[in-house]
């Protein structure tokens, strides 16, 4: 096994613990983070009927267009505002923070704390 499946496999097993104790419910739905080595991505899903309520990613075009400047922390804390602004839309302003088995740092951190700043209560 090689170092990068070896480091997916612990942070699958993170993960598996932090879902444990994590789960998202229709008054409080969870919000979770998945970030490739070039996108990151944001949804709040209500795990009893397995929905999802929102989304956001730097996949989509209008985030594409606006973000060319290779900065991928900037970049997630748009995806952070984007996700808030949905969220209150759809009359979410509660959520759980699933981290996803990826340390509170760097991307995943600007994307939680653009979406506090924005609304979302956490």
């Amino acid at each position: 096994m090689g170092s990068i499946q070896k480091r997916e496999a612990m942070r699958i097993k993170r993960k598996k613990r932090i879902r444990q104790k994590v789960e998202g419910t229709p008054q409080r739905p969870r919000l979770t983070v998945f970030r490739s080595s070039r996108h990151i991505y944001a949804q709040i899903i209500d795990d009893s009927c397995g929905q999802t309520l929102a989304a956001a990613s730097t996949m989509e075009k209008e985030i594409r267009d606006r973000g060319k400047s290779g900065n991928k922390v900037a970049a997630a804390g748009e995806i952070g505002k984007l996700i808030a602004q949905r969220a209150s839309s759809k009359g979410i302003t509660t959520v759980v923070f699933d981290r996803n088995g990826y340390m509170y740092h760097g991307r995943v951190r600007a994307v939680s704390e653009e979406a506090r700043k924005n609304g979302l209560d956490f």
